[in-house]
Parts: C-alpha cells; structure tokens; sequence
C-alpha cells in the first residue's frame, strides 16, 4: 500500500489541504481593521467571524478526507480511479468557491473609503493538489495495465 507512489501523491493532496482548511486564504483591510477568509468564515483579527463561508469549508474538508479513503481501497484500482476523478471534481468546485467566497468578502469592503486586499499562498493549494490528483489516477491506471497483462500470461 505505502509502496506505490499513487498513495504518496494521494497523501501529499491530503497535506495540502489540511494546510488550506487551517491556513488563511486571503486578507483584507480597511478602515474597520484587518479581516482574514480562512475556510470557515471570514474573521477579523480576535477570531470572531464576520461573514459564514461555511460551503466552502464543507467542499474542502470533504475534499481532504477523500484521499485518505481513496490510499485504503489499494485492492479496488478502478474504484480507486472513479474516486480520483470525484476528488478533481471537488478540487475544481474548491477553487471556484475560493473565488466567489474572495469575491463576496471582497464586496463587503468596497464601500470603505480606505481598503486593501491580498491573497495568500493557501488560495493556490487545490490548485496544486489537482496536478498531484491527476498523478495518482495515472499511476492507478498505469498499474491496472500492468496487472491486467500480468493476469493474459497466465
């Protein structure tokens, strides 16, 4: 199970949005103070939540523990695949609701006379995770054929 380089690449997306889900995504400042996005909500600098992104922490929450399922089910390569394509799928709705998430906070600050914005490095993470999904299925895929002309020997 460890053995096979698809788990490495299925735990690295597993890290990489573990550090997403606790990292804060992106800031902004105003005359009001300075506020953070983190997965969950928007908070101010005390911890105290301005704005619910609570979608956005479900999406992504799911899409780190997928992984973790997908390296267990080492036996069941083709599931192993579908279950990569459903986690590129959640990587793709992740970022998108990064985006809009980052757009509507951004809109709550837009009337503030004085107001900057940035964005993190975290925002950029299942992005990353994406190309390391995209691996793992080739390199399921790439053992299903060798055990599929393993199995025409015989």
């Amino acid at each position: 199970m460890i053995q096979r380089i698809q788990t490495l690449y299925l735990l690295v997306v597993s890290a990489l949005l573990a550090v997403t889900l606790f990292a804060p995504l992106a800031w902004f400042g105003g005359d009001a103070g300075e506020f953070r996005l983190h997965a969950f909500a928007l908070r101010t600098l005390g911890g105290e939540s301005v704005q619910p992104a609570f979608y956005m922490g479900v999406l992504l929450a799911a899409a780190c523990a997928l992984p973790l399922l997908v390296v267990f089910l080492f036996k069941r390569r083709m599931l192993q695949l579908r279950l990569c394509v459903v986690e590129a799928v959640l990587l793709v709705g992740a970022a998108v609701m990064e985006g809009v998430y980052y757009f509507l906070s951004w809109r709550v600050f837009s009337e503030l006379t004085f107001r900057a914005q940035g964005l993190r490095p975290a925002i950029i993470l299942p992005l990353v995770a994406l190309l390391f999904v995209w691996l793992a299925a080739r390199a399921i895929v790439h053992d299903e054929v060798l055990v599929r002309a393993a199995d025409r020997i015989r």
